[in-house]
């Protein structure tokens, strides 16, 4: 059953209501999950997971958001559409975004790919039993194999050190003690912004923008990523975002999830040309199993209808030339990078000079 899942990685955006009610998913939800993404938008994304998991998945939930965290990993296994398939075990991604859950879905498999993701990943929680043996371990873990009864226990023996008895520090996968879970309302949290980019384009065009809290998005969409990142800083996001889709790709070659790149440059709120004048984009077909091509066409949904067609956006580019006021137009941003089969993720948020 595992060898016939596609090993592919979707994008999702879900609320914060205590279903996390799907707003957004890419087209790639159709081939791990069975289903179409208009099947879902609207629907509470905990209808999927297992019955054994969903009140630790809830409850991962709303730490999530009450917490604001970002680049955060859970190992947990969501139904498919086609009851024969049973459950399918996926790596969750999840980045609070201001008022929804950013993050992406794949498919879940020991290996360099889940030793690629859970090292890059802020913090791991696996929910799903099995999938204990993803988990990254550093020295002084404790090993989640029984010892071997014919090696003798020394630690009565032996002076004790930190790392034997740091079980806190130890493991970002650590049960949490349980807490009143109340979702109303949970507040809006840091200001992020999330773009999905066309990972299959070398001007990585903005195929989608979240909210307006760094962007316009009427202005960033169907454009160049780099037109909204400075001269002086735009080879080393190129050079970043280059590693991010050499990792994202699976063991068929295929494009897919690779973990989470981390920096820091300086966004262009003007936005600037940073493409030659005669570059066009090449149209992509939809990847289908087998094909290492996808268009990034988004689901129809009417809260991001003026957000989710970027083939009707304008490609229009600024004027060249820059006003003294260039350096008010500027922001250091952090940045998140991570890629997946449907295109690359990044969230931002504003930070001090970089």
């Amino acid at each position: 059953m595992e060898s016939e899942t596609p090993r592919v990685s979707f994008i999702t955006i879900v609320d914060f209501s205590e279903d996390a009610r799907w707003l957004f998913l890419t087209e790639s939800v159709s081939d791990l999950l069975g289903f179409e993404p208009r099947e879902l938008v609207g629907r509470p994304a905990l209808e999927l997971v297992h019955p054994d998991e969903f009140s630790q998945v809830k409850q991962m939930h709303y730490d999530t958001i009450r917490e604001d965290k970002a680049a955060a990993l859970a190992y947990l296994r969501l139904k498919h559409k086609d009851p024969f398939k049973g459950y399918i075990l996926c790596a969750v991604s999840r980045t609070v975004v201001h008022s929804v859950v950013v993050g992406s879905v794949s498919f879940a498999a020991p290996g360099g790919k889940a030793l690629q993701n859970t090292s890059t990943a802020q913090e791991v929680e696996v929910v799903t039993p099995s999938a204990k043996n993803f988990e990254l371990r550093r020295w002084g873990d404790p090993s989640p194999m029984t010892s071997s009864p014919s090696i003798p226990d020394l630690s009565s023996s032996c002076p004790s050190t930190d790392m034997d008895t740091s079980d806190a520090s130890s493991s970002r996968s650590r049960s949490k003690k349980p807490t009143i879970i109340s979702f109303n309302p949970l507040p809006s949290q840091s200001h992020r912004s999330a773009l999905i980019l066309d990972r299959f384009s070398i001007h990585c065009t903005v195929l989608y923008c979240s909210n307006d809290l760094l962007l316009s998005t009427t202005k960033i969409l169907g454009r160049s990523f780099f037109d909204f990142v400075t001269s002086r800083t735009e080879h080393s996001v190129r050079s970043w975002i280059d590693v991010i889709k050499s990792w994202g790709v699976n063991d068929r070659g295929q494009p897919s999830d690779g973990g989470f790149g981390f920096g820091k440059f300086v966004l262009l709120l003007a936005g600037r040309d940073s493409r030659g004048d005669n570059e066009q984009d090449t149209p992509l077909s939809r990847r289908r199993p087998g094909d290492a091509r996808i268009n990034c066409r988004m689901p129809s949904n009417p809260r991001y209808a003026s957000q989710s067609s970027p083939g009707t956006s304008s490609r229009s580019r600024p004027p060249s030339s820059t006003s003294s006021s260039t350096f008010d137009q500027e922001i250091p941003v952090d940045a998140i990078f991570s890629g997946h089969s449907d295109g690359i993720l990044v969230v931002l948020r504003p930070t001090s000079k970089v």
